[in-house]
């Protein structure tokens, strides 16, 4: 098991920056690649961004983030962190923000885009960005 805990939303005026994270333990070993989604009210959880967690850092993104948004992965002797860097914020961009790990491998990055293929989510952490 993999347990997964999101720290770091807040209310944010249009234009400015939050910087999540996401701790993560238990199995960390096992796991491949994390990945951050949203929910916005009313609508579907849609992928945001997703890192490989072996070997060579790569990361994948969705449209909406690329150019605005950067996360990363820090692994330490005893804690593993997964950040998502969100600049240029826009009220779209109001949801609960989820980290997720998944330990399938043999796959590209962009397979990571499917919320279906995580089996360890996090509790979320809310987003709020005002006009």
């Amino acid at each position: 098991q993999v347990q997964l805990v999101e720290s770091g939303g807040g209310l944010v005026q249009a234009g400015g920056s939050l910087r999540l994270s996401c701790a993560a333990s238990g199995r960390t070993f096992s796991v491949n690649a994390m990945g951050w989604f949203r929910q916005a009210p009313g609508k579907e959880r849609e992928f945001v961004a997703a890192i490989s967690w072996s070997g060579r850092s790569t990361s994948y993104y969705a449209d909406s983030a690329k150019g605005r948004f950067a996360t990363s992965r820090d692994s330490a002797r005893n804690s593993v962190y997964l950040y998502l860097q969100m600049n240029s914020l826009e009220p779209e961009d109001t949801a609960v923000y989820y980290c997720a790990a998944a330990a399938t491998r043999g796959v590209g990055l962009e397979y990571f885009a499917r919320s279906d293929v995580y089996p360890y989510w996090g509790q979320g952490t809310q987003v709020s960005v005002s006009s």
